[in-house]
């Protein structure tokens, strides 16, 4: 039996983490409830309480265009909250699992990034996960730093869930046609993190410690995204809904999105040997629950 700690109990990655898990894995959920990233002494006591194997920081301040007016507060709980729970880990000997993001980068690179790509946040959301991942690999040597991408699940608040409340009661949708990524499930994403944290419970390799992209396999823009959610919808007996393609200019938001943050994941393949699928696949499992 392996103890994980998770912090961000409320979260899609939580939730897609304890619906995952084995019968040999006990998740040991971790909310604001219990402590605050902000508080570095309540984090170390409410790790310590639960006695982990491995701990994965779900946790985060997520809300993109918000932290451009509330940086401080994404900085708290996605930098310094993070330093919090590597420190954490490190003094109770627990691996880490730390996640964070595609909007690190600027998307201006024109190729998949790879993990030893110059990270450059464009926003404030990105620039407060990348000095979370400075503050874990000051902090926890035995950690992983998990970048994933465009998260979707049946939990939550995420763009599928937006796209089909929204196919509800409209026949035509605009979509930013001209940002591209990698859409993730987080079930896909939980099953990997699964296997990542058995590894790093085993095993005290460097080389399954450090950075790592993790995503679904594919590439997507977000109107590409958005007309497979409606054909998913479609192929259910919902409405019709068509996408109706714009430009980012046309769609301002507060917050700047890289305009191509697609992640390599060769590193996770050969490390590890993973693999997630098409994401058209999680696609499809998602909506067949949130449409039954």
């Amino acid at each position: 039996m392996i103890r994980i700690a998770v912090t961000g109990a409320m979260g899609q990655v939580a939730s897609s983490l304890v619906e995952r898990a084995g019968r040999e894995v006990e998740i040991v959920l971790l909310g604001r409830r219990v402590f605050l990233l902000e508080d570095r002494e309540a984090v170390f006591a409410g790790l310590k309480a639960v006695k982990p194997d491995v701990v994965i920081n779900a946790a985060a301040y997520t809300a993109v265009d918000r932290a451009e007016a509330e940086e401080a507060v994404a900085v708290a709980i996605n930098g310094e909250g993070a330093g919090h729970v590597a420190e954490a880990a490190d003094r109770l000997g627990a691996p880490l699992l730390q996640l964070s993001t595609d909007y690190v980068f600027d998307g201006a690179l024109g190729r998949p990034y790879r993990e030893d790509d110059r990270p450059a946040p464009r926003s404030a959301y990105g620039r407060s996960k990348l000095l979370g991942e400075q503050r874990v690999a000051e902090r926890c040597a035995n950690s992983v730093i998990v970048r994933t991408a465009w998260l979707f699940s049946p939990y939550g608040t995420n763009f599928v869930r937006t796209m089909l409340a929204l196919n509800e009661t409209r026949d035509e949708v605009p979509v930013v046609a001209d940002q591209r990524g990698r859409p993730t499930s987080a079930h896909d994403l939980a099953d990997a993190l699964l296997k990542v944290a058995v590894r790093l419970r085993e095993e005290s390799s460097p080389a399954l410690r450090g950075i790592f992209h993790m995503t679904n396999a594919g590439e997507a823009t977000w109107a590409d995204f958005a007309e497979a959610i409606f054909a998913e919808a479609a192929a259910r007996g919902r409405r019709t809904t068509t996408v109706r393609r714009i430009a980012t200019q046309d769609y301002p938001t507060p917050a700047p999105r890289p305009a191509d943050s697609r992640l390599d994941t060769e590193k996770l393949r050969r490390i590890y040997g993973l693999e997630l699928p098409e994401w058209r696949q999680g696609l499809a499992a998602c909506c067949a629950r949130l449409l039954t």
